[in-house]
């Protein structure tokens, strides 16, 4: 069985417990992305956004037996509390934001499965609605330290083809 991760951002570089198997490779699914989410350390992370230009995503092969237990790594992985933060195809009872564009994907590719983290964006104060450009770049600005640094490196180690409309911008700010 052929169970997928799809990938934008800190899992590519750092992917932790998550059971990879392999590289990345960079022919995945397009999605719309930003870097629109506030994590806990500061930093504005990537998700998907709708209303974006879509963005081929990167996807690695998972040591799992089944899309439940991809489903479990992935969580895990994020340290999501809420099992709805993963997108997977083939669905369950659930639904997923684009889980049809992956699913015509990933019956191409002859997948079984894929997973994806589907986090909302958004600060912290205000999950879910996307983050205008003067927001994000006033809470950047403001940000000292570690969480530059955090930041930066985030920003910076992100896959060269995740080209966001903020991404050359915020480059720009945390240089």
């Amino acid at each position: 069985m052929n169970f997928i991760c799809l990938g934008w951002g800190s899992l590519i570089w750092d992917p932790q417990s998550l059971p990879v198997i392999g590289t990345w490779s960079e022919d995945g699914p397009s999605l719309p992305l930003e870097f629109a989410r506030e994590s806990r350390d500061g930093r504005m992370t990537l998700v998907i956004v709708d209303d974006l230009p879509p963005i081929p995503t990167l996807w690695t092969r998972l040591a799992v037996a089944s899309i439940e237990e991809a489903v479990q790594a992935l969580l895990e992985r994020e340290g999501a509390a809420w099992i709805g933060s993963i997108g997977r195809w083939p669905l369950d009872h659930r639904t997923h934001r684009y889980a049809g564009e992956v699913g015509t994907w990933a019956r191409e590719k002859q997948f079984d499965g894929v997973v994806w983290t589907d986090l909302k964006a958004g600060f912290r104060a205000d999950r879910g609605a996307m983050p205008s450009w003067s927001a994000t770049e006033r809470h950047l600005a403001s940000l000292t330290g570690d969480a530059r640094k955090n930041a930066a490196n985030y920003m910076f180690k992100a896959p060269a083809q995740i080209q966001t409309p903020f991404r050359a911008a915020i480059e720009r700010l945390l240089s």
